[in-house]
C-alpha cells in the first residue's frame, strides 16, 4: 500500500495536465463533487481522502483472501496491530494471494480470492484514487467512496460484522442520495437507478444465496457426523445450482448471474454473503423507523463506542428507536 501512496499525485496535476483528456477533468470534477456531499451534506469525517490519484496497469486494487471452515460458517481471521482480528487479507500482488490460499487449504480450510478496488486505511493515510475508477458511473463511483469513507469516520474495532454491514448500507443510500441531489428525483438518472433491472438483481441473487446459507447452516448445526455434513454440503449446492440455472429466466432480466452454476462455490465464498449481507435488514429497518435522515445516521454512527454494549443496541438508543 505504501509503495502506491508514494505514487500518488494530487488531482490538480491530472485536471492541468496539457496531455490529459477532457475525461480526466471531468473526472476530478466528480470526485471533488462527491468529496463536498459527503462530508457537507452527510456529515463524514473532514478528510484529505480521494484528493491524490495513482495511475494502474490492471482493474482493480488487490487480491483479498478470506477462509472459513468446511463443515461450518466459522471464520478463519486474521490479527493485525491497529485493527485486530479481521476476516480478511488482502495482497496487492495475486502471487502472495494464491500462496496464502495454497497454505489455508492444506490446513483443511474454504478459501475464496476475490479482486477489491478500494481499502480504507482508516484515518492513517490519505486513501488515493485509482485509474480505473474513471470508468465508473456516478452512482458506483459515489457508493464506493462513501463506503469507504463511512470506514475511516466510525471503525469498531473487533466488530467487523457490523462495521462492513454498516457501510454497505451507508454507501448505496448515500450514493442515491447523491444521485438524487445532483439530476433530481424526476431525472432519467435516478429513475433509472431505483427502477434498473441489475438492482432487482442483485436483490434477487442475495436473497438465493441467503436461502443457501441457511439450508447449510442448519445441516451444519445439526448432530450428524462430519462425514455427513461434509457429502450434504456438497449435494446442497450441487442441487442449488441446478434450480438456480433451471429457474434462471424466473428470477432474472439480465445474464450478469449465469456464473453462478459453475462457481466453485464454498463456505469462504457464502461467508462474504454473511458478512457483508446479513439475513434481515436491520440498518434499513433502523434507518426508516428514525425518519430516513442520513446525516442524523451517520451522526448517531459516530457516538458509537468499540467496547460496551452490543453496538446495534447502542445505535437503536443514538437514534431514539427501540
Amino acid at each position: 500500500m505504501l509503495g502506491y501512496l508514494s505514487r500518488a499525485v494530487p488531482l490538480e496535476s491530472l485536471a492541468a495536465d496539457s496531455t490529459g483528456s477532457e475525461e480526466n477533468r471531468r473526472f476530478v470534477e466528480r470526485v471533488r463533487d462527491i468529496r463536498r456531499f459527503a462530508m457537507e451534506d452527510l456529515g463524514l469525517a473532514e478528510s484529505a481522502n480521494y484528493t491524490r490519484y495513482v495511475e494502474l496497469d490492471r482493474d482493480y486494487l488487490a487480491a483479498v483472501v478470506s477462509a472459513a471452515a468446511k463443515d461450518s460458517f466459522t471464520r478463519h481471521e486474521w490479527s493485525y496491530p491497529v485493527v485486530g482480528r479481521m476476516p480478511y487479507k488482502g495482497f496487492f500482488n495475486v502471487n502472495d494471494a494464491r500462496k496464502e490460499r495454497e497454505k489455508l487449504q492444506k490446513k483443511g480450510l474454504d478459501v475464496w480470492v476475490r479482486q477489491v478496488d478500494a481499502f480504507s486505511t482508516l484515518g492513517w493515510f490519505k486513501d488515493p484514487l485509482y485509474s480505473y475508477m474513471r470508468n465508473y458511473s456516478d452512482y458506483r463511483l459515489a457508493d464506493l467512496l462513501i463506503h469507504e469513507w463511512l470506514h475511516a469516520t466510525v471503525y469498531l474495532k473487533g466488530h467487523s460484522q457490523f462495521d462492513e454491514e454498516l457501510a454497505e448500507f451507508v454507501g448505496s443510500e448515500g450514493a442515491r442520495l447523491y444521485i438524487e441531489k445532483k439530476y433530481g428525483r424526476d431525472s432519467a438518472e435516478y429513475q433509472g437507478l431505483v427502477n434498473s433491472d441489475s438492482e432487482a438483481d442483485g436483490a434477487a441473487y442475495v436473497a438465493y444465496i441467503q436461502a443457501l446459507i441457511a439450508e447449510l447452516d442448519a445441516l451444519y448445526k445439526s448432530e450428524v457426523s462430519r462425514e455427513e455434513k461434509l457429502a450434504g454440503k456438497e449435494a446442497i449446492i450441487r442441487a442449488s445450482q441446478q434450480r438456480f440455472d433451471s429457474e434462471y429466466e424466473d428470477r432474472f432480466h439480465s445474464e450478469n448471474y449465469r456464473g453462478f452454476v459453475t462457481l466453485p462455490v464454498n463456505n469462504a465464498y457464502l461467508e462474504l454473503y454473511r458478512l457483508y449481507y446479513a439475513e434481515g435488514s436491520f440498518f434499513k429497518d433502523l434507518y426508516e423507523k428514525s425518519g430516513r435522515d442520513l446525516p442524523k445516521y451517520i451522526a448517531a454512527v459516530k457516538t458509537l463506542k468499540a467496547k460496551g454494549e452490543d453496538p446495534r443496541v447502542q445505535l437503536e438508543k443514538a437514534l431514539g428507536v427501540k
